[in-house]
């Protein structure tokens, strides 16, 4: 069985829906990624499929319209993945799927979401009524809201207030740090906005304090714990990544990050926010990650997975994560991988690392990944 191996990852920058990316829709974010990340590998062979992540864009083939609109090539198919939140990561790892399976030696995958074009919606009623989003379950099993679901985790997991209000405040001195030192530069792809060039994240925030955050109040529930400044924002922004075969790697000489393990499990919708959980102790047992990039939708719901998988929160999100940085629905999932792509790939920071999130119904995603050194190393 041959070997799924991604050798390059790019993303936008993520901004915040109505922000600095309003005016691109899904397939506008995606296609420059694809061009860059193919472009990234000079000599790789051509590309058998797009796979890409959506949650909330117009429908149509989201996958397949991004391929046209970034020269692709008509023979290029694409398809488009909707797991929820974990749709960028499902992408990526149906790819690997798919180049374990022999049916191909190239995948472009990943995931985009416009949330500020997202089109609005309405039930099949007279008179139409609109919603904001589509059921995660069917009510009688129980459907919360995410922040609701979120507050509900936290507690039952014992997570305080001020916890979360910690790890929120190091996401974002983190993400504020890595931003400076330019260590997301090499992974972003500008964009061309009707305002000049988006080249950086829009979130980041300096400045925080404890004291800052501990004013926040509650957010979804009135007791909650879940706030507007220790959850993620709504964002828009895209990410992809290439996955070839092993051998493929080995004939091209570079590096790249080698798929150990992949899982995908389901849970209580009600506690969606744990949906990683039973994923990520899966995975774990095929090793030890030296990083881990996981989707902070809410800090309270993060904490809990990480204390559930035996995982110490200080190795999670190096440089930041969603809470920091935003989350984009159906692209976040690839954005985890290409960060992990700029740790152990780009800066050597270590061997081995672990993506997870949890996705609304109550489902997770989760792969292990190791650095896999380019000729000569």
């Amino acid at each position: 069985m041959t070997r799924p191996v991604v050798i390059a990852a790019r993303r936008t920058p993520i901004g915040n829906a109505g922000g600095i990316l309003r005016a691109f829709t899904a397939d506008e974010l995606a296609a420059p990624v694809l061009r860059a990340v193919r472009a990234d590998v000079a000599g790789a062979p051509p590309v058998d499929d797009v796979i890409l992540g959506n949650v909330f864009g117009p429908g149509g083939n989201t996958a397949r319209v991004a391929a046209l609109r970034a020269g692709l090539g008509e023979g290029v198919p694409g398809l488009t993945v909707d797991r929820q939140c974990a749709s960028g990561l499902a992408a990526i790892t149906l790819a690997c799927s798919m180049i374990r399976a022999g049916e191909g030696r190239a995948y472009l995958a990943g995931g985009t979401e416009s949330a500020s074009t997202a089109p609005h919606r309405a039930f099949r009623s007279d008179p139409p009524t609109p919603y904001t989003r589509a059921p995660f379950a069917p009510a009688e099993l129980g459907d919360p809201e995410m922040g609701e679901a979120a507050d509900l985790v936290a507690r039952e997991a014992g997570i305080s207030r001020e916890r979360q209000d910690r790890f929120a405040l190091r996401s974002h001195e983190r993400a504020v740090a890595a931003q400076a030192a330019g260590r997301f530069d090499a992974e972003l792809v500008p964009l061309a906005g009707t305002a000049g060039a988006v080249s950086r994240d829009q979130r980041p925030r300096a400045g925080f304090t404890a004291a800052r955050l501990a004013r926040f109040r509650p957010a979804f529930t009135p007791d909650g714990t879940a706030t507007a400044a220790n959850s993620c924002a709504v964002s828009d922004g895209a990410a992809a990544v290439l996955v070839v075969s092993e051998d493929v790697r080995r004939e091209l000489g570079v590096p790249g990050l080698r798929l150990v393990a992949s899982a995908t499990s389901g849970v209580d919708p009600r506690r969606l926010g744990l949906g990683a959980v039973p994923a990520m102790r899966e995975v774990l047992g095929h090793g030890h990650p030296d990083v881990v990039e996981f989707t902070e939708a809410f800090a309270g719901q993060t904490l809990a997975c990480l204390d559930a998988a035996d995982l110490p929160e200080e190795a999670v999100s190096p440089d930041g994560g969603a809470v920091a940085l935003g989350h984009p629905w159906g692209a976040s999932g690839a954005v985890l991988v290409v960060r992990l792509f700029s740790r152990l790939v780009r800066e050597g920071a270590g061997r081995v690392g672990l993506t997870a999130l949890s996705a609304g119904g109550g489902l997770g995603v989760a792969a292990l990944w190791e650095h896999v050194p380019g000729a000569g190393r």
